[in-house]
């Protein structure tokens, strides 16, 4: 690929600096793959440029394509591939139209600077994950994440109103929610974006009853393209369908988004398990009590926490003494050997007081009586903090110290119904009981009945790495025997890709295949993630060291 040529076509930069290629090999995955060029695009003019260039050498060279980047939290390896990888958040970041509980943004925008801007309107975008800290909205469009504040108010598909996007004939168009008459106007339309909307639409009229019974019965999903979500024979909207595509189907370049006002006042009850057998059951139990979150982490994540205490600290920000003591009693429970298995956080909200003290005591009296495990109530905001702050950082703590060891996120974002936990989490647990000696960590969403399990492994080795499948198999064959998710916000990318046929069956996943043609003919975006990759590329690209 001529690099110069690259530069003469667009106002932004383009890289092939070793380094800038390094960086852009990784995400936060167990993936390692090397693309060719990085482009810094200026604006919306660029991307389109660069579309219609690969779109036109792509029958002469099929290795050409696009793939899109953001924060580079991604956990799947989605953002990774071997052509040009598009960096959004250098020049592609503008917050604007913030007014009436919307703002429009770019992808390139980091959550933590949209943050800035929401907090004196007391405002938030509610489908944040654990890494907003890390994360840009793009990637949190294109993977529909969610996060602690998912249990009330659903993840990213649930507030986007518009999406710009600029699709494979490199034009941009914008996407809305449509009632008939607006479908059939654009279904009217003699052009690519015409062509578009009839072919998606006769796609899930003709298979209207299948597409609908497969969505998994949780409460987040991320995993495939959300057809059942399109069209209820009332309304139409294809935003649906582009939130969670990985950039597979065009390219982000503006979303308005729907904010809310949190409840005014909060409390966080804590409860600390000697083992994970009342889980399934507290998590039933605490169900009508409507906590806004409900949260967990495991002896090992909060082992790190203190072990690493100066890190922990330098994300609370504050006072360095005050904040240290805030850690005493785990300190002194680490010391004695008796950090908690798991601890769960529930948050309780509310616009009085009044109101939240009453549920908290609730839930706290019932969970004592039935379980008999230690609960607590904070009593400052820096020791709500200190629990958030592990909770979050968990996953960081991991990557950062893991000792010549590597995180390796491949069953990381699993999903049951919450009903079926009491049933589901047992036989989970003598899964992992075949394997006594991979270290692992579990963090995630209790109140969804979602898991993030990260395992520690040396991925040098080829035996750690034929765990990968193996293990994958057997976890994803019970998410599945409860008509779960392999994914509930971190999306499919290269790791859960294969198993999508597992999950759907091959009469759904052909429609996704189809799906993928419609919107991009050439395969120009984001190539082998949602369809087209396979367990041996996988496991051919994972990192070595």
């Amino acid at each position: 690929m001529n690099i110069n040529e690259i530069r003469g076509l667009i106002k932004g930069e383009v890289s092939d600096d070793k380094l800038d290629l390094f960086k852009y090999s990784h995400d936060a995955s167990i993936f390692e793959i090397k693309p060719q060029l990085i482009v810094f695009p200026k604006d919306a003019d660029d991307i389109k440029r660069l579309v219609r260039y690969i779109g036109e050498r792509k029958q002469s060279d099929p290795s050409l394509s696009l793939t899109a980047r953001a924060g580079g939290s991604d956990m799947s390896g989605g953002p990774l591939n071997d052509s040009l990888v598009l960096d959004f958040t250098k020049h592609i970041n503008a917050v604007s139209e913030f007014h009436d509980q919307t703002v429009v943004v770019e992808p390139g925008v980091f959550y933590r600077d949209l943050e800035k801007i929401m907090d004196p309107a007391g405002l938030i975008f509610p489908s944040y994950p654990a890494s907003k800290g890390l994360c840009a909205l793009g990637g949190m469009l294109a993977n529909n994440s969610g996060g602690e504040k998912s249990l009330s108010y659903g993840k990213t598909e649930d507030y986007v109103e518009e999406l710009s996007v600029i699709l494979s004939d490199g034009n941009e168009y914008q996407f809305r929610e449509l009632d008939k008459t607006g479908l059939d106007k654009k279904m009217a339309q003699q052009n690519f974006e015409g062509e578009v909307y009839r072919k998606v639409f006769q796609l899930i009229e003709g298979d209207y009853d299948a597409i609908k019974a497969a969505k998994p019965n949780v409460t987040k999903n991320s995993a495939g393209y959300y057809l059942w979500n399109v069209w209820d024979r009332t309304k139409f909207n294809m935003v649906k369908l582009l939130v969670g595509s990985q950039g597979t189907l065009g390219l982000i370049t503006k979303a308005k988004l729907k904010l809310v006002k949190p409840k005014t006042h909060s409390e966080l009850l804590v409860m600390f398990l000697k083992d994970l057998k009342p889980l399934a059951d507290i998590v039933t139990t605490l169900r009508p009590y409507h906590a806004e979150t409900f949260e967990s982490f495991d002896d090992h994540t909060m082992g790190l926490a203190v072990r690493f205490l100066p890190d922990m600290i330098k994300k609370m920000k504050g006072n360095i003494f005050k904040l240290g003591l805030q850690f005493l009693p785990e300190l002194w429970m680490l010391l004695t050997g008796g950090l908690p298995k798991l601890i769960l956080i529930a948050e309780f909200t509310g616009d009085s007081e009044e109101e939240v003290l009453n549920n908290l005591a609730k839930a706290q009296k019932e969970v004592k009586e039935k379980f008999h495990i230690k609960t607590h109530v904070t009593k400052s905001p820096q020791e709500t903090q200190k629990y958030w702050t592990i909770r979050r950082e968990s996953f960081n703590l991991l990557r950062q110290h893991s000792s010549g060891l590597n995180t390796a996120p491949f069953i990381d974002d699993i999903i049951v119904h919450p009903a079926d936990l009491p049933d589901f989490l047992p036989k989970l647990n003598k899964i992992f009981a075949k394997y006594p000696h991979l270290i692992y960590t579990i963090a995630g969403h209790a109140g969804d009945a979602n898991f993030h399990i990260i395992p520690l492994m040396d991925l040098k080795k080829e035996d750690q790495r034929q765990i990968i499948p193996a293990l994958s198999d057997e976890v994803y064959d019970l998410v599945l025997q409860y008509k779960g998710s392999i994914t509930g916000e971190h999306n499919d990318g290269l790791i859960r890709t294969p198993y999508l046929e597992k999950m759907y069956g091959p009469k759904i996943t052909s429609l996704f295949k189809q799906v993928k043609e419609i919107f991009d003919p050439q395969n120009i975006f984001n190539p082998r993630k949602k369809v087209g990759t396979d367990m041996k590329y996988a496991l051919d690209h994972i990192k070595r060291n």
